[in-house]
């Protein structure tokens, strides 16, 4: 952009549920000459139809195409293209490398190509679609015998652009919403997902607001998207507040170490508090309980949460079972020896 010699394009580019990148541009009645005109009153989609039948329960795999394949299997994804835009749009369909980098699922510039997104293979360069409309579109991964073992990730794109400079600068308008693909090649079954929680670290943005950040390890063979919340309780006056949501955006390929982030309303008073933070991706759950206290000052950091063990949490689960067959047993004594008594 900064070369005078390459026309400067302005790009949107937005991968969560819903899939929707809002279109700019100037509104008007739809035409044939303005189908390719980014309309600011609509957006444009694109969702899968389906999952595989062996990951119905898996949640990731109906947002995006996720799937592990043995080399020389082709296998097919119906996807929808649509459309809230009041004009006529006019949606390229295409895809592109991706890649995971320092916890988030990146995208190459443009159409740059990778081996995965060279074997995928759309029915359809583009749509027309009327006024809140949508259209079907079908994929074909087709991986060759000598595919090399491991995961690859590209893009399947919806796009829509003005084809020309905007009205107030040479700037061509460019939105772009996408389906992350994440593939694993290999014989034998799908490798496992699974991650480790570490340090869960209390602290207050620079405006002040309360936050935890949360150390996550991904120990298994497959890429994650972390998801999850966050409750309290037993905090200053028996106060409970959440559940607030984990941060979105944090992904991260087999081996990698990253974080993970909640904020939460800024009344909140710095503790202590006992937490409940539940991390998710996929079918993978796991979560952590403790007690932190958030520090005084803004952009300041407390002390990491004192978590509680399993040994902990086993013991109180038991005190707990013992104090319940204890009430039970008593009740029991209690009505037998009602039932002692002689009217």
């Amino acid at each position: 952009m900064r070369n005078p010699l390459v026309r400067p394009c302005l790009l949107a580019t937005l991968l969560a549920l819903p899939l929707y990148g809002v279109l700019s541009g100037p509104a008007g009645t739809a035409s044939a000459a303005d189908a390719r005109r980014p309309d600011t009153k609509g957006a444009i989609g694109i969702k899968l139809l389906e999952a595989p039948k062996n990951r119905m329960d898996d949640p990731r795999a109906h947002v995006f195409i996720v799937d592990h394949v043995n080399p020389g299997t082709t296998f097919t994804r119906r996807l929808e293209v649509n459309s809230s835009s009041s004009r006529r749009q006019h949606v390229e369909i295409y895809t592109a490398a991706a890649d995971i980098d320092h916890g988030r699922f990146t995208f190459a510039p443009g159409r740059t190509p990778n081996e995965l997104s060279r074997w995928i293979t759309l029915n359809r360069s583009g749509v027309d679609l009327p006024p809140h409309g949508s259209s079907e579109v079908k994929a074909t991964i087709g991986v060759p015998d000598s595919a090399a073992k491991g995961e690859q990730y590209a893009v399947i794109w919806a796009q829509v652009s003005s084809g020309e400079p905007g009205e107030k600068g040479n700037v061509a308008l460019v939105n772009r919403v996408g389906i992350r693909a994440y593939l694993d090649v290999g014989p034998g079954g799908d490798p496992p997902s699974e991650f480790r929680i570490s340090d869960v670290i209390p602290r207050r943005t620079e405006d002040g607001r309360p936050a935890i950040t949360a150390g996550v390890r991904n120990t298994g063979k497959r890429a994650l998207d972390l998801g999850g919340q966050l409750t309290l309780s037993d905090g200053p006056g028996s106060l409970r507040a959440g559940p607030f949501r984990i941060v979105s955006g944090t992904t991260l390929a087999p081996g990698d170490e990253g974080s993970l982030s909640v904020l939460l309303d800024d009344r909140l008073p710095d503790g202590p508090w006992k937490f409940r933070l539940t991390v998710r991706s996929g079918r993978v759950e796991h979560e952590v309980t403790g007690t932190l206290t958030f520090p005084e000052d803004s952009g300041g950091r407390g002390a990491p949460a004192a978590l509680d063990s399993p040994l902990t949490m086993v013991l109180g689960l038991i005190v707990v079972v013992t104090l319940i067959s204890a009430l039970i047993l008593v009740r029991i004594a209690l009505t037998r020896r009602r039932r002692a008594v002689p009217y």
